[in-house]
């Protein structure tokens, strides 16, 4: 027997297993299969939707995870794996401690712990790492339909226009050889008339991110029916033109000019970097390139989509280099108010995410900490609501992901973050 076949048949029998069970059954069946393994005490903690703890998946009580361990993502050792995407361990009462990112390619959904009696062997931490991917894929083969799972990850209660948003758009974060994308959204559980859309076909990047009027499930409605028609006419192979009007003819055909949304509808070519887009009365793209602070993108802009106001939709196209980064936002970002009535700004924001990846830092955290940095320059409450996307072109041969599973746990032997 290779060292590598009690790993293999750990992880074929743990996913025979999953096959038919629900989402509360994950924790008894990866603590039973990993002790197989050797593998002790073994939990999954998953990220609440702000990003601000982690809770523990113990399929027991009435939310399916109540009466488990919450920790800071902050400040906590197990919060700092899922800040960093990388694994990191800590003797504790006579066990070594192992936490372990729980990672669905680059999106992230939580960690796991797995203790063992000493310093584990090389094919032990591979083991380690094979459960910590197969748990992500549990995790996302059974979310989506598991009610427990929604709870878990909400330490608020969510509007029902909220509900709507998070349930239509596609996940925070992507990324492939030649792109990565990251999105967030805030109030999380408050929002209405903000969506992201993002999708790849090919060689194509598909962008959107969608600003409708009012903030009430009236501006959930529009949104969500903009972005559903943007959708529809896209995978009908339709040209961003078709798409922005199609978007219109519906929202004026279910709204009679009563509703309407910005927006910003975008195609980049993976292969050759070319951007083209059209503005729909949305702010301006903003161009960060060689990590620096380069221009908006400057493009005349059609009318809002559902006025109707007779406006021509221009195609602006621009090359990207490889490394640039585009951001699309909407106004919430850079007008939050403090208390003084001083604006977030577009200057600090533009800063916090150079100074953020110039430090290192994935870009999905690093619009973690943007958001949680709106919200603090708002005294915790926003007035409307705050949408930024995040999309760096690797180029054509591509580049690494930002946010990656690499080597085994790092030793830390005081077990403090």
């Amino acid at each position: 027997m290779t060292p590598f076949e009690p790993s293999a048949r750990v992880l074929r029998v743990l996913l025979r297993a999953f096959h038919l069970a629900a989402f509360e059954e994950l924790p008894g069946l990866l603590a039973r299969h990993a002790a197989e393994a050797g593998l002790h005490h073994a939990t999954v903690h998953v990220a609440d939707l702000q990003e601000k703890v982690l809770r523990e998946v113990t399929g027991q009580g009435l939310d399916a995870g109540q009466g488990g361990q919450e920790t800071r993502i902050d400040t906590t050792l197990p919060g700092r794996v899922f800040r960093s995407g990388q694994p990191l361990s800590a003797s504790v009462d006579g066990w070594v401690q192992h936490w372990l990112p729980v990672l669905d390619g680059t999106e992230r959904l939580g960690v796991l712990r797995l203790d063992t009696a000493g310093e584990p062997d090389d094919p032990t931490r591979q083991t380690m790492e094979d459960l910590a991917s197969l748990t992500a894929l549990l995790l996302v083969a059974r979310r989506h339909h598991s009610d427990s799972y929604a709870r878990l990850v909400r330490i608020n209660p969510m509007s029902v226009s909220a509900e709507m948003q998070w349930t239509l758009m596609p996940p925070r974060t992507f990324a492939s050889s030649r792109v990565t994308i990251t999105a967030a959204m805030e109030p999380a559980y408050a929002a209405a008339g903000d969506a992201f859309d993002y999708a790849l076909a090919g060689d194509t990047a598909h962008l959107a991110v969608f600003d409708a009027m009012g903030h009430n499930t009236a501006a959930g409605l529009t949104a969500n029916l903009a972005m559903a028609t943007c959708r529809n006419r896209r995978r009908q192979g339709g040209s961003l033109t078709d798409i922005r009007d199609a978007i219109e003819a519906t929202l004026i055909e279910q709204f009679t000019h009563t509703r309407y949304t910005t927006a910003v509808l975008a195609d980049l070519d993976l292969a050759t970097g070319l951007l083209t887009w059209i503005n729909c009365g949305h702010p301006l793209p903003i161009l960060i390139r060689g990590g620096r602070w380069t221009t908006h993108l400057h493009c005349r802009p059609t009318h809002p989509l559902g006025t109707d106001l007779g406006l021509p939709a221009t195609l602006c196209r621009e090359q990207l280099e490889p490394g640039d980064r585009l951001l699309l936002y909407t106004d919430g970002i850079t007008e939050a108010h403090d208390s003084k009535g001083r604006e977030f700004g577009r200057d600090r924001f533009v800063d916090f995410i150079i100074r953020h990846q110039a430090g290192g830092l994935a870009a999905p955290e690093t619009l973690r900490r943007l958001v949680h940095a709106v919200l603090d320059h708002h005294d915790g409450r926003l007035n409307d609501d705050a949408t930024v996307l995040l999309c760096e072109w690797h180029g054509n041969a591509g580049t690494a992901p930002p946010v990656q599973y690499g080597g085994g746990p790092r030793q830390d032997t005081a077990g403090r973050p």
